[in-house]
């Protein structure tokens, strides 16, 4: 599971906006790269931080998280940063102002391409994983069999150029951009030789055609943790389609689909039921036998239960994905009026009917009607 946001910026979670931007840039100025050069536990951690970052600086993003989790930011259209470039691209002028924070630490402005030339991230996956209520409560372990992906070549080594010799285009100079004067203005395009990449096939490789990538089949687990919600995603970070020439793999995300269930209802981390009792239950009271995500329980019906109302099994709901503890299970009582009657029940229910016309005091409700009836209308129904 993913890091603690909070953990990883070093500040509470009642931190402020400014406090988790002054974290954020003290942080990046100690693990950038160019100040680390080759390492790659320095780079990792620079990822990190942008990613926290990215979350804890957003309101709603950052709302989701601590409801949610990393589960609950996942698909809100926020950057993901496979590697620095996509850091510059995303955080480059958030301040706006000339107060980008690599502007402010390293001068750098409109830094946009760290990959290798040609580089080209690979798209991502996604595939919905469909778990009952039960593996939902419980957790359970997934496997994906022949999932399809695109593979980088292992003739061309993902370059997609014949025994993995690219030439560096020559108009671009290897940038992939080049930039023309329109009046006052200078424009910067991609490079309409090699569409952008930098450089350029002068043959292609033989197996991918010059695709630099080939389809493959492979098989993956998603470890999915108890509690886990409908629509909620899990990612495998690299199992998407290759990056070519350089670029990251793209990642995998599994949406989680939880299936219907025949007599259970979720809401939140509570589980909903129905249950049906008869008039005499409802009036004497009862012991009756429920289901529950762990199987029966018995509960207790009070004497002189009004149908709708809702009895509750505490931590017999979901467990809290994010916490201890789990939800509760929410029985909603139906009183049940019989659609057909035996002669003996017909009889009995015709001699209760006369005991309540001539005693009222215990149904409340029925005679509190009547005397607001007999007020506005001056006369009883």
């Amino acid at each position: 599971m993913a890091k603690d946001f909070y953990e990883v910026l070093g500040v509470p979670r009642t931190a402020g906006e400014a406090e988790i931007k002054k974290a954020y840039r003290t942080l990046a100025l100690k693990y950038h790269p160019d100040k680390n050069p080759g390492d790659k536990n320095a780079e990792q951690k620079f990822k990190e931080l942008a990613e926290a970052y990215d979350v804890l600086s957003d309101p709603e993003k950052r709302r989701r998280y601590d409801q949610f989790g990393a589960e609950g930011v996942h698909g809100m259209g926020g950057p993901r940063f496979h590697n620095v470039e996509d850091i510059f691209s995303a955080f480059g002028d958030i301040f706006g102002g000339g107060g980008s924070i690599f502007e402010d630490f390293f001068g750098m402005g409109g830094r946009t391409s760290r990959r290798a030339a040609g580089g080209r991230d690979g798209a991502d996956l996604r595939i919905e994983i469909g778990i009952t209520f039960e593996e939902a409560a419980r957790g359970v372990v997934k496997e994906i069999r022949s999932l399809k992906r695109e593979a980088a070549c292992g003739v061309c080594k993902g370059t997609g150029a014949h025994q993995g010799r690219v030439e560096t285009c020559q108009t671009c100079r290897g940038r992939g951009r080049v930039q023309a004067m329109q009046g006052f203005f200078s424009m910067t395009t991609a490079c309409p030789h090699c569409q952008g990449e930098g450089v350029r096939v002068a043959r292609p490789c033989e197996r991918c055609g010059g695709r630099a990538t080939t389809t493959e089949r492979v098989d993956c687990e998603f470890q999915i943790p108890p509690g886990i919600k409908d629509g909620m995603k899990i990612v495998k970070q690299g199992f998407g389609n290759a990056g070519v020439r350089g670029g990251s793999d793209g990642d995998l995300f599994a949406v989680i689909r939880l299936k219907r269930h025949a007599v259970f209802e979720r809401y939140e981390d509570d589980v909903i039921c129905e249950v049906p009792i008869t008039f005499s239950q409802a009036a004497l009271g009862a012991k009756i036998g429920v289901p529950t995500l762990d199987g029966r329980a018995e509960v207790s019906v009070p004497a002189g239960t009004q149908s709708g109302e809702v009895l509750r099994l505490r931590g017999q709901g979901f467990p809290h994905l994010h916490g201890r503890g789990r939800g509760d299970q929410l029985l909603k009582v139906v009183l049940e009026t019989p659609h057909s009657l035996s002669g003996e029940q017909r009889k009995l229910f015709q001699e209760l009917a006369q005991l309540e016309q001539k005693n009222r005091n215990g149904m409340p409700r029925l005679k509190a009607f009547l005397g607001k009836f007999k007020e506005c209308f001056g006369y009883e129904p």
